[in-house]
C-alpha cells in the first residue's frame, strides 16, 4: 500500500523541513498505511511465533489480514490527519475552519490513492474526516499520546486473531498502536516546518477551486 512512499518521505527527512502541503499529503497516506501494517502484522506474528509461516499461509487467515489491515488503515489515515491539525492548529490561529478543510481534502485524496476492495468502500465512506476535525477543534490541541484514535476500534473489531486468544492482552494492543501514532508524531515534527506548511495550507484552502 505505502511501498516506495516511505522512501520518498525518507529523502525529505534527510533534507531541510519542507512545507510543501503534497509532500504531507504523501506523508498522510504513508504513514497511515504504515500504522496499520505494523499494527496489525507485528501483533499477528508474536501470536504466530514458530507456525508463523503455515498460518499466514492459509488463504482464509490471508484474507482476514487483508480486511483487518484496510480497515485499520481508514482509521489511521484520519489518526495521523487530526495528528497534523492539532500540531499545526497553533500557527494558524484564526484560520482553524480553512486548516481542516485542508487537511482534510488532503485525506480525502490519500483515501483514494491506492483502489480500495469494493467490499472495503462502505467503511471508507464512514469516517466523515470533517465531521472528526471539527470535534477536535473544539477541545485545545491533543497530541500523540493523548488524542483519541479512530483505528482502534476497528483494530479490535477485525483482528484476524480470535478474542479467546487474546484474553489480558488489550493494554499491549493499545500500547502498539500509540507507539505507533507517537513515533509519527515525531517524524512530523522532523520532517516538516510548520509554521510555513500551516500558512500554506490555509492560503490553499482559502484559493478558487
Amino acid at each position: 500500500m505505502a511501498s516506495g512512499l516511505l522512501g520518498l518521505i525518507g529523502r525529505y527527512l534527510n533534507t531541510r523541513r519542507s512545507a510543501d502541503p503534497a509532500v504531507l499529503g504523501a506523508f498522510l497516506r504513508a504513514q497511515g498505511a504504515y500504522v496499520a501494517q505494523k499494527a496489525v502484522l507485528d501483533y499477528c506474528r508474536v501470536k504466530a511465533g514458530r507456525h508463523e509461516q503455515t498460518l499466514f499461509a492459509e488463504p482464509v487467515f490471508q484474507a482476514a489480514l487483508l480486511h483487518c489491515r484496510w480497515q485499520v488503515f481508514f482509521g489511521a489515515l484520519g489518526d495521523v490527519t487530526a495528528l497534523a491539525e492539532a500540531w499545526l492548529r497553533p500557527h494558524a490561529p484564526g484560520q482553524e475552519a480553512a486548516l481542516a478543510d485542508a487537511l482534510a481534502r488532503l485525506h480525502d485524496a490519500a483515501l483514494v490513492a491506492d483502489p480500495i476492495p469494493p467490499e472495503e468502500a462502505e467503511s471508507a465512506a464512514a469516517i466523515d474526516i470533517r465531521s472528526h476535525l471539527a470535534r477536535m477543534q473544539i477541545a485545545p490541541p491533543q497530541r500523540s499520546h493523548t488524542m483519541p484514535l479512530l483505528a482502534q476500534a476497528p483494530l479490535f473489531a477485525t483482528l484476524p486473531i480470535h478474542p479467546d486468544q487474546r484474553i489480558g492482552e488489550d493494554p499491549a494492543i493499545r500500547g502498539g498502536l500509540r507507539f505507533l501514532i507517537v513515533s509519527t508524531q515525531q517524524e512530523m515534527e522532523r520532517a516538516f516546518d510548520a509554521p510555513g506548511l500551516a500558512a500554506r495550507l490555509v492560503a490553499g484552502s482559502a484559493a478558487p477551486g
